[in-house]
């Protein structure tokens, strides 16, 4: 009986924050969109983490931001960044580096408008354990 009152809470509780909440709307990355990690480290409560991210011609990383900071240069093709005001923040072609700096407060898009891939190497510096990147909804720009 208890295990049956237990069920039946617990599927209404998820049924109405499914309801209530409703979407995040967070923009996810764009369709071939990946990365590999080549090196990782963690030195105290500090990640350090080298990937190489590749952006298909036509696609971007999603609305996001970082728990911590982040250090990269384009290998390949040309990065677009815009920030939350859905102004271009910088555009990097290749042998460019990008920084990108930590929080909530620093919502921002990388997108290739270019015909060739981006190839980025990053170097995430994250709180032990954080995730690469926080997904965010589109702050109101009329792209992605």
């Amino acid at each position: 009986m208890r295990s049956t009152l237990r069920i039946a809470v617990t599927g209404a509780v998820a049924a109405a924050t499914v309801l209530v909440a409703g979407p995040a709307q967070a923009t996810p990355p764009g369709p071939g969109v990946s990365g590999r990690i080549i090196s990782q480290k963690t030195v105290g409560d500090t990640d350090y983490i080298l990937r190489e991210i590749t952006i298909p011609p036509g696609q971007a990383t999603g609305w996001h931001y970082h728990d911590g900071s982040l250090y990269a240069f384009t290998q390949q093709g040309t990065l677009s960044h815009y920030n939350s005001t859905c102004a271009s923040d910088g555009i990097y072609p290749k042998g460019s580096f990008i920084q990108e700096p930590a929080g909530p407060g620093n919502v921002h898009i990388g997108r290739n408008e270019g015909d060739t891939p981006v190839v980025l190497d990053v170097l995430y510096v994250l709180p032990h354990g954080a995730s690469f990147s926080q997904d965010a909804p589109n702050p109101g720009c009329p792209f992605e």
